[in-house]
């Protein structure tokens, strides 16, 4: 009797994750472009919450974090006061060039680092734990601008084009 032994694919592989990652800053990148540029930094459904522009700096940073983390080892807590420009053009070239970063650098991350431990500024998660959590932070905040936009009387991107 012979006997095989197989290893079972993964649910995602680290390139399908990278390609579904860019996918969610793709479209929020459009959530950025679609406020009107008087509003991005400004207009807020209700106090105390945060204009979208400021959002998308924490996204930014989460995200900036999770890589430089997943590379390094480091998982240092942002200075959320760095990122709370007015400037959509600044935003935009900062999120491209994340965006540049994780497509020439996530490959680099050790695949067992996933599975590992870490402590991150707000708790122990895994390599993998970590970086959905940024994803989650950036679909939620991304949610805000919908309704941010909505409010303003536009139509945001579909959620479903990636």
């Amino acid at each position: 009797m012979t006997h095989t032994i197989t290893t079972p694919a993964p649910i995602v592989t680290p390139e399908g994750f990278l390609t579904h990652w860019q996918g969610h800053r793709r479209l929020t990148r459009r959530v950025i472009e679609a406020f009107p540029e008087d509003q991005l930094f400004t207009f807020t459904a209700a106090p105390p919450m945060r204009p979208f522009g400021t959002l998308a700096w924490e996204i930014h940073q989460v995200s900036e974090l999770t890589l430089d983390g997943l590379l390094t080892g480091t998982w240092t807590e942002p200075d959320w006061r760095r990122g709370t420009g007015t400037d959509r053009a600044e935003l935009l070239a900062e999120w491209d060039a994340l965006s540049t970063r994780l497509e020439e650098n996530f490959a680099a991350v050790d695949p067992a680092f996933f599975g590992q431990q870490h402590t991150l500024p707000w708790g122990q998660m895994s390599g993998w734990a970590a970086t959905i959590y940024t994803i989650d932070n950036e679909i939620h905040h991304r949610g805000q601008g919908y309704v941010y936009l909505r409010a303003l009387g536009i139509e945001p991107p579909a959620f479903y084009e990636r």
